[in-house]
This record gives C-alpha cells, sequence and structure tokens, in this order.
C-alpha cells in the first residue's frame, strides 16, 4: 500500500515569464521573473565577451560536460572566465544595465573539470536582480572588456546607466 501513496508535491523554484498573478492574489505571489536577467562570460585570456543563455541553468557551451567542485586544484591550468549576470531595467528615459555581478569560474577541458561556488553564482545573480553592481573583484582588462561590450551592445542603456557602474568598471 505505500508504494501507491504518492509522495506531497513540494512547491520549488520557479521561473516564470511577465506577471503570473495578473492582478490576483492567488498561487505564484513571491515568484522571481528571469525576463530581464542575461548571463554574459568572459574569456580573460581571449579578451572577448559573449552571452550564452544556457548559463541560466547552468547549461551554457562553457559548462556542458564539465564536472564542477569548489576545490581550485581540480580544475589547475584551466582557462578563467567571469560569468557576469546583468540585469536591465527601466526607467522614464528607457532601459538601462541596473544591476550587473560578476562570479568567477575556471574550466580544464582536457581534465573534464572545473572550479566554481555554485552558492556564488545564484547569490550574485540574485543581486544582480536586486539592481546591484559587484564588479569590484574583476582584474582590469576584463573591466575593459564588460565596459567595452555593454558600451557597444546598446550605447543608449550604457549612458541611462548608474554612474556607480562606469566608475566600477573604470570606464
Amino acid at each position: 500500500m505505500a508504494n501507491e501513496e504518492k509522495p506531497k508535491q513540494k512547491v520549488g523554484f520557479t521561473i516564470i515569464k511577465n506577471d503570473p498573478t495578473d492582478g490576483h492574489k492567488g498561487y505564484g505571489i513571491g515568484s522571481l521573473s528571469l525576463e530581464n536577467v542575461s548571463p554574459l562570460f568572459i574569456d580573460i585570456e581571449e579578451q572577448e565577451a559573449f552571452i550564452d543563455i544556457g548559463a541560466m541553468h547552468a547549461r551554457s557551451q562553457v559548462e556542458r560536460g564539465i564536472k564542477f567542485t569548489v576545490n581550485r586544484e581540480d580544475s589547475e591550468g584551466g582557462k578563467p572566465y567571469w560569468l557576469v549576470w546583468i540585469t536591465i531595467d527601466f526607467n522614464p528615459e528607457g532601459p538601462y544595465y541596473a544591476g550587473v555581478t560578476a562570479c568567477e569560474m575556471v574550466v580544464n577541458r582536457e581534465k573534464r573539470r572545473g572550479y566554481k561556488i555554485l552558492a556564488d553564482h545564484v547569490n550574485l545573480m540574485d543581486k544582480s536582480m536586486k539592481r546591484k553592481i559587484i564588479v569590484e573583484q574583476m582584474d582590469e582588462s576584463s573591466k575593459k572588456v564588460l565596459a567595452e561590450y555593454l558600451r557597444s551592445h546598446n550605447p543608449k542603456m550604457w549612458e541611462r546607466s548608474e554612474d556607480q557602474l562606469k566608475q566600477d568598471l573604470n570606464a
């Protein structure tokens, strides 16, 4: 008889698009919308930036086929990356870069091992969604790559962004 009983379903983290409640106060209240968040990778060695939406679920091209640990030695000799969470918001003038946070990642393709602290990635994505700018841990050349990418992607959004972002990126 115990096998026939269904386990109680748990309400987990819900990823949704737009407002799920549409004014009512029912199921879905408190859910987060990731609609305005984008993951941007910075290849530190190649000095290039690229967006890979797969990173939203840890399934980007950089992360595929890699077993990640919190032990740096496992991925020794690997390629370093920054995963930058960028949140866009709107003010009366238009859209702007509201939240920008960067997390460290190292990938060793030969060993199929990588280094990242998943909790940091999740917490920094959350802080980006809360309109925080956290880029001080980045090296200067990567900050320059990030600033140039954001500026060239949409100059108007860059202009409307907070001065703190431009100062923190030394742009």
